[in-house]
């Protein structure tokens, strides 16, 4: 069994409807989708955004269960202009030698780059804190889940391929403060909040579409990048 993680379903809900007989199952909190794809079996589970929901959430799952490898899977802003929307990326520095290798063959014919990630603890959106963290880090994209994931795959001894679509950029940033796109204590989009923003905003408005637009794209290509990657066997 592969396990796939993504932390939102806003990231998985394409890829989901291209697994055969897919089903849902609880185990506590956390919902898992089980299905087929290309004779391969896969296992999803959203972690949620953020270390104490990704810990929590995956832990539990990894309690129970012992993948032959995991994808971490989503999204992730870019730290440099040279990364556009859409691009899709691999984290080298999270990502087993052989996976990355064999993600090198099965994604051959599309345009996959290997490059340094690192995790952060908040959104990461202005440009000046996004030249700071790739300054620091030397990273040249980011998310807020890998990190963790990797370690704990790392407690027990599972391998792990980082797998991540850009969908903001520092030309490119979110549409509204990050708070306002996502309440990380309650891990959801506050809709009326978001409403009321963009109600008052009007010009947010069209930076907002053009930001779901962004997103849309970036999730098909990460999609059809899974695709392509379970068409062969990772081990």
């Amino acid at each position: 069994m592969i396990a796939v993680t993504f932390a939102l379903p806003a990231e998985s809900s394409e890829f989901i409807r291209r697994l055969q007989s897919p089903t849902r199952t609880r185990r506590g909190s956390i919902e898992i989708v089980t299905g087929m794809l290309h004779g391969q079996t896969v296992a999803l589970v959203h972690t949620g955004v953020g270390e104490k929901s990704t810990r929590a959430r995956l832990g539990s799952f990894l309690e129970a269960e012992t993948p032959t490898c995991l994808i971490s899977a989503g999204f992730a802003g870019a730290l440099h202009e040279k990364r556009q929307l859409g691009d899709v990326v691999i984290g080298q520095n999270f990502s087993a030698p052989f996976l990355v290798d064999a993600a090198r063959r099965a994604l051959s014919t599309i345009r996959v780059d290997v490059l340094p990630m690192t995790t952060a603890s908040e959104v990461i959106d202005l440009p000046t804190v996004r030249q700071r963290i790739a300054e620091s880090t030397s990273a040249e994209a980011v998310d807020m889940e890998t990190e963790y994931i990797a370690q704990l795959c790392a407690s027990q001894e599972i391998p792990m391929l980082s797998l991540r679509a850009i969908t903001d950029t520092p030309s490119a940033p979110f549409p509204a403060p990050p708070g306002v796109l996502f309440n990380m204590e309650r891990q959801k989009t506050e809709f009326a909040s978001l409403f009321w923003y963009l109600l008052l905003r009007p010009a947010a408005i069209v930076r907002f579409l053009s930001f779901a637009q962004n997103v849309a794209r970036s999730r098909q290509a990460l999609t059809s990048a899974l695709e392509l990657l379970l068409r062969e066997p990772l081990g």
